[in-house]
């Protein structure tokens, strides 16, 4: 599968895991220089508190359109440290 915005492939890889409908990325399937680091914060009741990138492409920041479990609780561990896009984020087979 391969994530793209703005014109251009952020992440691709073959091990994918789905949870809720989102695809989940290992880290190393995303394309260096195209994430963040953001401040952002949420929490989920069944998966534990999520922490956010910003996707950058052209110069072109979405903000918080990566998310990730980096500790997320014993339900949700086979996500942990995996990323999963929206906001305009197109998830598909590559």
């Amino acid at each position: 599968m391969q994530a793209s915005w703005n014109g251009s492939v952020i992440a691709r890889s073959d091990d994918i895991v789905t949870v809720e409908g989102n695809a989940y990325f290992p880290p190393e399937a995303l394309v260096e220089g195209c994430f963040q680091p953001s401040s952002h914060r949420s929490v989920c009741g069944w998966k534990g508190e999520a922490h956010y990138y910003d996707v950058v492409v052209n110069g072109q920041v979405n903000a918080n359109a990566a998310w990730f479990y980096p500790d997320p609780s014993p339900a949700a561990a086979e996500i942990r440290g995996r990323v999963a896009f929206w906001k305009g984020v197109q998830v598909n087979q590559g």
